[in-house]
């Protein structure tokens, strides 16, 4: 007896391939939405991370111990992408854990346990290091350092967490970011002020006027370009503009590779402004995109209902873009400017189901 041959409709669609850009609370709303997303539309995820965070426990690390990645935005993003199992959970809750501050002698635990005999401090360990920390970004650095590959280190955490996905660096090392800020002076109107770090920028008074990396051609990290270009939707945004989002545009080797990929190009837009894009109108956002990378086209552009204003101004930006606007009740209910992940995963089911 023969046996049947299948045919193309008798054969599993394979996932969707979507490559997430950003970091920080952004790019942790969007990977936590593609999950959602997942349910109806089988996705494969890559989150690409920026690498310019010098704030914080990342830039401690980075200073105290020459770390080769900030590691704070990679721990959110493998956070977001673990999986629902309790070992998972528990694992990704832990890694998320941040060290608090000591308290005074004497002073009552937040938590009373019963504990030993304390030990006195010495001189020398008088100050509290490891206050500030997080166990995720410990483990991501001594993993780095144990094993000297970053992608290696990275691949092992996700695992850790059953991650569905895989977190990738946008470049083989940690990077500066920097700004030429309009500080709008009323007597000094067109006076440039340079702004060095990611964390300055992001808290800048000022217009950016313009952004760079330091050094200017940072290696791009090689599995992050294969990625971008055996992907079927890119997706950028949201999250801070000019430290999250635009800083992967300014890598040469992943930005080639975001012009040639044959992947479609999602925008998702902010809810608001932050400190970093006071005054900067939505269409504005998406005119930055355009300035970095004149050749990036789009194909659609998500936007909050509410948030994004008169839609008119930001359906003509998108269109020069090449881009359709999507608009969507995205934000969360209580009404601050906030993606609700499982609103948003929604909102992206028709969107990038269409790659089908």
């Amino acid at each position: 007896m023969t046996a049947p041959v299948s045919g193309p409709a008798d054969r599993p669609e394979r996932p969707v391939r979507v490559v997430a850009f950003g970091g920080g609370h952004g790019l942790s709303a969007s990977l936590r939405a593609l999950r959602y997303t997942s349910a109806e539309v089988p996705l494969e995820i890559t989150a690409i991370v920026t690498v310019g965070d010098d704030g914080g426990s990342s830039g401690r690390l980075r200073v105290e111990r020459d770390a080769l990645l900030p590691p704070g935005d990679l721990r959110q993003a493998l956070a977001a992408l673990a999986d629902e199992h309790p070992t998972a959970q528990l694992t990704a809750t832990v890694m998320q854990h941040r060290f608090v501050s000591m308290q005074e002698p004497g002073a009552v635990p937040l938590q009373p346990v019963v504990r030993g005999p304390r030990l006195e401090r010495r001189a020398d360990r008088s100050k509290d290091t490891l206050a500030g920390h997080t166990v995720g970004n410990l483990l991501l650095l001594g993993l780095m350092e144990m094993l000297g590959d970053p992608v290696r280190a990275l691949d092992h955490a996700a695992a850790m967490v059953g991650a569905h996905g895989r977190v990738l660096p946008m470049a083989l090392h940690a990077v500066g970011i920097e700004a030429d800020v309009a500080i709008g002076e009323p007597d000094r109107p067109d006076e440039l002020v340079t702004v060095r770090g990611q964390h300055s920028v992001a808290v800048a008074d000022g217009r950016v006027e313009a952004l760079r990396l330091e050094p200017a051609d940072p290696p791009a990290c090689p599995q992050a370009v294969q990625a971008v270009l055996e992907a079927d939707w890119l997706i950028f945004g949201p999250g801070s503009w000019y430290t999250s989002v635009l800083p992967h545009l300014l890598v040469p080797g992943l930005a080639r590779a975001i012009v040639a990929s044959r992947a479609r190009r999602l925008v998702t837009l902010n809810l608001g402004t932050d400190r970093e894009t006071h005054g900067l109108s939505a269409a504005e956002h998406l005119g930055t995109l355009h300035r970095y990378l004149p050749e990036l086209r789009v194909d659609a552009v998500l936007a909050d209902v509410k948030w994004a204003g008169e839609p008119e101004p930001v359906r003509v930006a998108a269109s020069r873009m090449g881009a359709e606007l999507v608009l969507a009740p995205v934000a969360v209910a209580d009404g601050s400017p906030r993606h609700d992940p499982e609103a948003l995963g929604v909102a992206l089911v028709p969107v990038l189901g269409a790659a089908r």
